[in-house]
């Protein structure tokens, strides 16, 4: 693919990530703002496929646009939210100090993006990305943080019954 064309490519999944984050943070309804974070999740696959990382795209979907959403979804019909709880509110000292140091950040990382230039790009192997290259390294060089994950969630799932059998 050419160099412009990746670029347009890029941009088509960009443009709506950054509507969708912004959906996220602006929406009134919590379920509006899960909604606009599935989109984000998904246009987020899709520049993960344009990088060529197709096994991350295909775990962004299937865990986050998939698991962990539906969950975020389940809690927020449970909590039932009314109108008042949403009403209209003014804006504090923090939320303005907040969204001054995000514009801060912002501009920093663009002033930084644009500092770089060009750089030469690292050659990488054809297998680069793919499950067999992901699990190699994950199996030789990171065995105890995988074990150590697996067993923070088989104890957190352990504690998560406990917690609904005292419940019921």
């Amino acid at each position: 693919m050419s160099d412009k064309a990746e670029w347009i490519v890029f941009l088509v999944f960009a443009v709506p990530l950054v509507a969708s984050a912004l959906g996220v943070v602006v929406a009134r309804s919590p379920i509006h703002s899960a909604m606009s974070l599935v989109a984000a999740f998904f246009f987020l696959a899709g520049i993960y496929v344009v990088l060529l990382a197709h096994l991350i795209a295909w775990l962004q979907v299937l865990v986050y646009a998939g698991a962990i959403m539906v969950t975020f979804l389940f809690v927020i019909m449970l909590l039932n939210f009314d109108d008042e709880v949403l009403g209209v509110r003014r804006l504090k000292v923090m939320q303005v100090l907040g969204i001054a140091g995000a514009l801060g950040v912002a501009g920093t990382v663009v002033k930084a993006t644009l500092d770089l230039g060009e750089l030469p790009m690292r050659e990488v192997g054809n297998d680069f990305g793919t499950i067999r290259a992901v699990g190699r390294v994950l199996f030789s060089q990171y065995i105890l943080p995988f074990e150590a994950t697996s067993l923070l969630l088989l104890v957190a799932i352990v504690g998560a019954v406990v917690v609904a059998k005292q419940r019921i």
